[in-house]
């Protein structure tokens, strides 16, 4: 992406109701994987690292991230230190991990079960794999083009393309399903009325007013009673929980 949207999502990442909710969606599924105090913890494509903190609450973090600009606004958090790489074949790590996670990074890549098998090398015997990407290609908007993603995923997409990998499947949903109804709205009248959207800056990233965007970060965070507990029929995402049994060295 071009310099301005990864210094725009710097700008409102730690604020936004999307983040914010995926956020404390994300930490709610890893608290219940009761991983080790000492945990080893990759997050592969950390973005500008608005992750990274509460990541460090469950463990040592590394993280990698493909794009430089990227990778020295994520730096400034002074969480850890976030180093240059790409997947699948240049992961600047070469630890096992108890848990990688890769938040709406593998829509982005071509070859996304080759990145998948590579992140399986980078971990332990029976540890954790955890997954957020973009759902339904019907949802596909200019938003996706200016992200520069490859595609969408159902949940059966994602879990043939996982298992492929050889990972064991232990969990996947859909979520973001509460506000599914006026996203799928907005982007389908868009796209059938073909709206311009090209704009500068991402429109997506535009922070609400103050008490709407506090509102839609507890209608969104509030998923995370149900996930992991339930299996959501249908959202603006999927997130998947996989393993790395014995079967599969």
């Amino acid at each position: 992406m071009d310099k301005k949207f990864y210094l725009q999502y710097a700008a409102v990442e730690d604020r936004h109701w999307w983040f914010v909710g995926r956020r404390r969606i994300v930490e709610e599924l890893i608290y219940q994987l009761n991983l080790p105090k000492d945990a080893k913890i990759l997050e592969a494509g950390c973005g500008t690292g608005g992750n990274l903190t509460m990541l460090a609450r469950y463990g040592e973090i590394s993280a990698m991230e493909l794009d430089e600009i990227a990778c020295q606004l994520a730096n400034e958090r002074r969480v850890t230190t976030v180093k240059q790489g790409s997947l699948p074949d240049e992961i600047p790590f070469t630890s096992e991990y108890d848990l990688i996670v890769i938040l709406d990074v593998l829509e982005h890549i071509d070859d996304d079960l080759a990145a998948l098998e590579a992140l399986s090398a980078r971990l332990q015997p029976n540890s954790w794999l955890l997954i957020t990407v973009p759902a339904y290609q019907f949802l596909w908007s200019y938003h996706d083009e200016i992200n520069h993603h490859k595609r969408r995923y159902t949940l059966k997409n994602l879990k043939r393309v996982v298992r492929q990998a050889g990972y064991t499947v232990r969990y996947g949903s859909y979520f973001n399903t509460w506000l599914f109804p006026l996203v799928a709205g907005v982007r389908l009248l868009k796209n059938l009325f073909k709206v311009e959207q090209k704009v500068v800056v991402n429109s997506d990233l535009n922070l609400p007013a103050k008490p709407v965007n506090k509102f839609l970060t507890f209608l969104f965070a509030s998923e995370r009673y149900l996930l992991n507990r339930f299996s959501l029929p249908f959202g603006v995402s999927v997130v998947l929980i996989a393993q790395k049994t014995e079967s599969t060295l």
